[in-house]
């Protein structure tokens, strides 16, 4: 039998990943495999734009919800399940699709995750709260302090990746740059990564129509409905804190969703950066025709 390959579908959100895989799927006659790091969580539907029942139905997808906003989840874990499913799928089929916008679970799926000590969890605790009351200037000059090695390299204005780095020098004493050597595992299997984009005002109009769209299929009463749990990691999420703060008296309602698609906007300017970093990834117009064979004939 021929190396299995994975096609790996990435791109900013609102581009069109998941109608791109489902007809690429569907080409192939295969499944899919989700990388996105909240459509898995149960509770999270409308502001994570999950598949519809009917996109669901069109193809067997792996790792659409089946885990709470409550249990604790990370990209180690996520490189483990995925490629348990990609073992499955491959038992009878020689091609899977994976589709997602989060760039470190790509990276875990392709490279595999560096083994790490254990942050202590009353440190993390502590440094989030200090945060909270302090802000991101202060997150910033701890972790310049402490971590400069990190700061030198890492994404200064993302405070979940500097939160994480604090804890783990004040709960290791060494920096998370000395655990980010290790060479990229081995995959049994081809990997081909399948950049999707559209030109910026394009994907700009997308991304608020999909804001809007939301809020008319009922965001503002899932986010209700999540707010006692809106201190947890899934939670801290574009779509859900901007209405936690709309619940909060913070913002009048068309100020939270001017921001949901300001700040969404900013996240798939983002991907885009991350994305493009990888020299790995070929590039499409994602309105483009003809687009699923063409992805079949140059694969």
């Amino acid at each position: 039998m021929a190396i299995p390959t994975v096609y790996i579908i990435c791109g900013p959100t609102a581009v069109g990943k998941t109608a791109v895989a489902i007809a690429l799927a569907r080409a192939l006659g295969t499944e899919i495999v989700s990388a996105d790091s909240r459509q898995c969580y149960d509770e999270m539907t409308i502001g994570v734009a999950k598949p519809t029942p009917e996109e669901l139905n069109a193809v067997k997808h792996y790792f659409i919800g089946g885990i709470s906003v409550k249990d604790p989840f990370n990209a180690a874990d996520y490189e483990k399940l995925a490629l348990g499913y990609l073992e499955t799928i491959f038992a009878t089929h020689n091609e899977a699709v994976v589709c997602g916008g989060s760039g470190l679970y790509i990276k875990a799926l392709s490279e595999g995750m560096d083994e790490m000590p254990m942050t202590d969890s009353v440190v993390a605790q502590q440094t989030e709260e200090a945060y909270k009351v302090n802000g991101l200037e202060w997150l910033q000059q701890a972790t310049a302090k402490e971590d400069p090695e990190f700061y030198k390299q890492g994404e200064t204005q993302n405070p979940a990746r500097l939160l994480r780095a604090l804890t783990f020098v004040r709960s290791t004493g060494e920096s998370i740059m000395r655990y980010r050597t290790q060479a990229p595992k081995e995959r049994p299997f081809r990997i081909r990564k399948i950049g999707l984009d559209l030109p910026r005002e394009t994907l700009y109009d997308r991304i608020n129509q999909r804001v809007d769209m939301m809020m008319a299929e009922g965001l503002l009463g899932e986010v209700k409905a999540l707010e006692p749990f809106k201190h947890l990691k899934p939670l801290q999420t574009v779509g859900y804190t901007e209405l936690f703060g709309y619940l909060e008296g913070m913002y009048t309602l068309p100020e939270a969703v001017g921001l949901i698609k300001q700040h969404t906007r900013n996240y798939a300017k983002r991907q885009l950066t991350w994305f493009r970093k990888d020299k790995e990834v070929t590039w499409y117009a994602a309105d483009a025709a003809g687009l699923i064979d063409r992805i079949v004939s140059e694969g």
